[in-house]
């Protein structure tokens, strides 16, 4: 396991270095322009903050914590997380390594939920954490301290539904309030530790979640985590099987798909000396069976283990315990799933931006080859020939360059309609859009206060969002088009090698919406009468909602900034290098006239200059060449693995 992340760190790190040694070259050889810093920066910045998430789900004691402890924690020597009978992650908890942090566990209070904010918005805000240190060296501290998750308190009944965290009609709900009229609730919303192990430095993020009601209570859950989880890991129980809120959780926020693994834990429960080994397995393959029939799944979908007996097994080095854990299985399952799917999705996502870049560099080099190869074909046409001659192509040089200069007027008056369509752009994509909007439903909501009419208000923030994506996606083609025209005419009329500006699409961020309001569907979508602790859950939701679109939002709206600044970076690093071989053009015929340079001698620098054009060339295509088996290279090692 430890070595299979290792080698995804490597081959993460080696494309790095090749596009590193990339980026050092075509900044030495003067080969760059806006858009190609943007991409390589913006790839290698994706890389640098590239994490491998896994989330376990399940009902309490399931044995989650006690499976995540054997799977990632066994060389420990001890449990990290917290695992007894009964509830022991009250919070849902990622484990994860930040180089800029000491070894913490970062808790964000229960009351945040009165607010206006999802999870996501206090991510980086200090000031809302408690934060408290761990003793790497004091092993039993650490593990008391981390105790932490599953802390609770007893609120009022007002207090708990302000939070969402009531609901008066529901009957096991009201089960649950003391004769005081309190409620136990979590005393954390969120945690996150920060830990310096081996797997979580290599880029892993861990993620424990409560009980199953607790994953409709926490939209940050049904809206984020979970969904963008890398592996999703369904634990079960060998001795309850597969309960109705297990068969209602999987529907709604996990189901079958790649990196969704079921886990049938506590084998061991099963485990009876007044039977032979193969009644015991048999009896296992039929709870195995039966879990998959529930779920619609496959047999081998479904991994049979114990978590207990594994970390034992693992602790002690008992292999034989270890074994009959079969908690191997499933590792071998999880890290064949998780690393190949991460790092195909990594790979798809660099090959768009490497095959660009190279097709500019190219570009940039064919061009000045193209200019040498000019001016060497004048120059050798100069041989023998007097100097009127000469005047002549003098002439004829000077009137090209005014030709180019008088062009440029042109490419002025673009910019000018650039201008005016970059800001037409910001009235549907702007971040005061998106906050305004945000406000109107929050209206809504407090106008109606009944379900109907707050779903309303939902369903018509979505297809706003919607429409202003469209309207922007639209306002960026035409940018795109009219870029694009004055691109092929500027290649045209001087003989450019242009390849069409840097493209830029709002897809990724309508897919991203889709995939928002598709989760929102499945939690509310379908009922039609709701309580009025539900409305609040609901509220709660948008809160969530409304965080993820934001996000979404300014992300795009970085991008599309950084698009608007580039788009003109290749047309304009070509204009500079034509409007500079014009200029040395016509003087090197001027010295030729005025007898001032051998006429030999100039052919032969040019001449000298061609050859380290296309020895720049060669290399160029080289590095582009590194970069690919970087890629592929150890995506074989992989595959073969596997």
């Amino acid at each position: 396991m430890v070595r299979d992340l290792q080698q995804y760190s490597a081959w993460r790190q080696g494309v790095v270095a090749a596009l590193q040694a990339y980026q050092a070259w075509v900044g030495a050889a003067a080969l760059t322009d806006g858009a190609t810093e943007l991409r390589l920066a913006r790839t290698l910045a994706r890389l640098a903050d590239d994490k491998l998430s896994v989330a376990f789900v399940a009902e309490f004691s399931r044995g989650k914590s006690e499976l995540i402890n054997a799977i990632f924690f066994a060389d420990y020597g001890q449990r990290i997380l917290p695992s007894a009978a009964g509830r022991t992650t009250m919070c849902p908890t990622e484990l994860l390594y930040e180089a800029g942090r000491p070894p913490s566990i970062r808790l964000l209070p229960i009351e945040t939920r009165a607010e206006n904010l999802s999870t996501s918005d206090y991510r980086d805000s200090d000031a809302a954490w408690t934060v408290l240190p761990l003793d790497l060296e004091a092993a039993g501290q650490m593990h008391e301290t981390l105790k932490q998750v599953s802390m609770t308190k007893r609120v009022t009944l007002a207090e708990a539904k302000r939070y969402g965290l009531y609901d008066e009609d529901d009957a096991d709900a009201q089960l649950a309030v003391d004769a005081r009229g309190t409620i136990e609730i979590s005393l954390w919303r969120h945690a996150i530790i920060n830990f310096p192990h081996p797997l979580l430095k290599q880029g892993l993020v861990i993620l424990d979640t409560p009980g199953l009601n607790a994953i409709g209570t926490e939209p940050e859950l049904t809206l984020n985590l979970i969904p963008n989880a890398h592996a999703v890991l369904f634990i079960l129980a060998a001795d309850t099987g597969v309960t109705k809120s297990d068969i209602e959780v999987w529907r709604k926020h996990i189901g079958a798909g790649p990196g969704r693994l079921v886990v049938l834990n506590k084998i061991d429960s099963m485990w009876d000396e007044l039977r032979s080994d193969a009644e015991v397995d048999a009896a296992i393959a039929r709870q195995q069976d039966g879990a998959a029939h529930m779920l619609a799944l496959e047999a081998r979908q479904v991994f049979p283990v114990s978590a207990q007996k594994a970390l034992v097994g693992k602790i002690n080095g008992d292999q034989a315990l270890l074994a009959k854990s079969r908690l191997e299985a499933l590792e071998r399952a999880l890290f064949n799933e998780l690393i190949p799917a991460k790092r195909d999705i990594v790979r798809q996502q660099l090959d768009g931006e490497l095959a660009a870049l190279g097709a500019a560099q190219q570009a940039l080099v064919a061009a000045r080859i193209r200019g040498i190869v000019e001016q060497l074909h004048e120059l050798k046409s100069l041989r023998g020939k007097n100097q009127s001659v000469v005047a002549h192509m003098m002439r004829r040089i000077d009137a090209e360059k005014k030709e180019f200069d008088s062009s440029l007027f042109k490419l002025q008056a673009t910019r000018a309609v650039f201008t005016r369509l970059s800001t037409e752009l910001y009235t549907s994509l702007g971040m005061d859009i998106v906050r305004d909007d945000i406000e109107r439903v929050r209206r809504e909501m407090q106008a109606s206060r009944f379900f109907l009419g707050v779903r309303e208000a939902v369903k018509q923030y979505f297809e706003r969002i919607r429409r202003n994506l469209e309207l922007s996606e639209r306002k960026t083609g035409e940018i795109s088009e009219m870029m694009g025209v004055m691109y092929r005419k500027f290649s045209a009329e001087h003989g450019l090698a242009l390849a069409l500006p840097m493209p830029f699409s709002l897809q990724r961020y309508e897919e991203e919406i889709g995939a928002i309001e598709a989760i929102y569907s499945k939690q509310f979508g379908t009922a039609t009468l709701i309580t009025t602790s539900r409305v609040v859950l609901m509220e709660k939701f948008f809160d969530s909602i409304a965080s993820r679109v934001r996000k979404s939002f300014k992300t795009a709206n970085d991008e599309a900034e950084a698009w608007l600044k580039v788009i003109m970076a290749p047309l304009e690093a070509q204009i500079r290098l034509h409007k500079e071989q014009l200029k040395h053009r016509l003087a090197s015929i001027q010295r030729i006239h005025d007898a001032s340079d051998s006429l030999e001698q100039k052919i032969d620098a040019f001449e000298a200059a061609l050859l380290a054009l296309e020895q720049q060339k060669t290399r160029l295509a080289e590095l582009a060449g590194a970069i690919g088996i970087a890629v592929n290279a150890q995506c074989v090692a992989f595959d073969a693995a596997a």
